[in-house]
């Protein structure tokens, strides 16, 4: 019922020894294919130039590496022990509240921002109402202080300064 593995063997054996049947015009068409010439091949030279300068500027980053090295980072501390919410306010964030909020322990309420050297303007709004100058800054003169609210001045230096 079941065949042997030799009988198995010997039938692929037989079968793969017959004569095959190829096309006589096979050869013709390979012939032809392989002497066909081919389309022009796109310069791959732009696209790696390319590619190239983009990968220097990623490594080099000359428009952040110069930011970092020049900006600075500045501890604003304001001590105003009834208060319930303070944020800092100033140029440098569109006088926004919400972008730099203080945080408190026991009274003393601090954030850190970084600044690019310039000078700026900036207050302290307390309780999302009042406002107030730094204590321990200079204040902006009154000319300058265009919303006839109080704000200081903090300048910072750029290279060698």
């Amino acid at each position: 019922m079941f065949e042997h593995e030799e009988d198995v063997v010997q039938r692929v054996v037989q079968q793969l020894r017959r004569p095959v049947a190829i096309d006589p015009a096979l050869d013709a068409r390979v012939m032809q294919a392989i002497a066909k010439p081919e389309p022009p091949a796109r310069s791959i030279w732009p696209w790696l130039a390319a590619a190239a300068v983009l990968v220097s500027l990623i490594i080099w980053r000359p428009w952040s590496r110069s930011a970092e090295a020049e900006s600075a980072t500045f501890q604003f501390v304001l001590v105003a022990p009834q208060a319930t919410s303070v944020s800092l306010v100033g140029d440098f964030n569109d006088w926004d509240p919400k972008r730099s909020p203080m945080r408190t322990a026991n009274g003393i309420w601090a954030t850190v921002v970084q600044l690019a050297p310039g000078r700026y303007r900036y207050a302290y709004l307390v309780n999302g109402a009042e406002w107030r100058a730094d204590p321990g800054a200079p204040t902006v003169p009154p000319p300058d202080d265009e919303f006839g609210k109080p704000s200081s001045v903090v300048t910072v230096g750029g290279k060698g300064s």
